[in-house]
């Protein structure tokens, strides 16, 4: 009989990580492309660790293996995965933790700049022959000295802040649990309360997890008390913003625009009013798609499964459950 774990990737992840596998004696692996469920069973039954990217991970496919020590996620995010079932097995999770920060962070700087700067209608005047009509165009609006709150302050958001400063932005944090210390050190300023704190902010940016006391954090009833120039990024998790009541400030004017990364559902619903709304800038979930960053990432994944089983595994990845 084989010593060699059996490691399941699910999702294809860089040919970066694949070679750190391939070329290991001590592990077997096979890729799954189709993430239908029925496809899955029939692999994890025996594996001894996994790779995921965004496919589920119900608690029906966690609890029919036999031998799963080690689930490796493919990004930062893990409400893909039943944490319940994973917990019940002792099973450890663990993420990229220090993958994707700046490529994430870059795609806030280029949606928030796409934003202020109208890219869209001014980009259009061009190209359709409206040259002349650039004294009429609404005016756009300038980064500098302006209020950011960056809420959620991990890796990606301490990414963020060093981009925002480079703009002479006024940088405030929202995160319960880092210190105000940490926070001055990098050249923000921490908010205690959230509710508050967004009421002077010309941008906002989300870097929190999802969960019951995140979702739907911005509301129309907190849309409305904020600053018309104020614009909202969404690049963590979809669900934070209710995204009818954002459809509706924007139509209302009550804030300037808003840039999503992600949705509540994704891919979203075609009658989701969010895709017609032109003050919205939208991406398909590719904040950290940038080809340094996936070579990073498919690296993470795999090197993550390895030092585990070699017993040396960077507990600032791993997720207590």
């Amino acid at each position: 009989m084989s010593d060699k774990k059996k490691i399941l990737i699910i999702q294809p992840i860089h040919k970066a990580g694949i070679d750190l596998i391939k070329n290991n004696a001590n592990y077997d692996y096979e890729i799954i492309e189709n993430i239908d469920d029925k496809d899955i069973k029939q692999k994890i039954l025996e594996c001894d660790g996994l790779s995921i990217r965004t496919a589920n991970l119900s608690s029906e496919l966690i609890n029919i293996s036999k031998k799963l020590k080690i689930i490796s996620r493919h990004g930062v995010g893990y409400d893909n995965i039943d944490l319940k079932s994973s917990k019940e097995k002792n099973i450890t999770l663990a993420i990229t933790a220090t993958a994707n920060a700046v490529a994430v962070a870059e795609h806030v700087m280029f949606m928030l700049l796409n934003i202020s700067k109208r890219k869209n209608m001014y980009d259009e005047a061009v190209k359709t022959g409206n040259f002349s009509n650039r004294n009429k165009l609404p005016k756009t609006i300038e980064l500098w000295k302006k209020n950011i709150l960056i809420a959620g302050f991990g890796r990606i958001g301490q990414s963020l802040i060093r981009r925002c400063k480079g703009f002479e932005m006024n940088v405030f944090v929202y995160d319960p649990f880092v210190s105000k210390d940490i926070i001055e050190e990098l050249g923000g300023k921490k908010v205690e309360d959230l509710t508050e704190a967004v009421k002077s902010m010309d941008a906002i940016s989300l870097h929190m997890p999802l969960n019951e006391k995140t979702k739907n954090i911005i509301n129309y009833d907190l849309l409305k008390t904020m600053k018309k120039n104020c614009i909202i990024i969404n690049a963590a998790r979809g669900g934070m913003i209710n995204e009818n009541d954002l459809d509706k400030a924007l139509n209302e004017s009550l804030i300037f625009g808003a840039g999503l990364d992600v949705f509540e559902t994704e891919p979203p619903k075609e009658d989701n009013p969010l895709l017609k709304n032109n003050k919205v800038f939208l991406s398909p979930h590719t904040a950290a798609f940038t080809e340094e960053c996936m070579i990073r990432m498919g690296k993470e994944t795999i090197q993550n499964i390895i030092d585990f089983f070699e017993k040396k595994l960077d507990k600032s990845k791993i997720i207590k459950l």
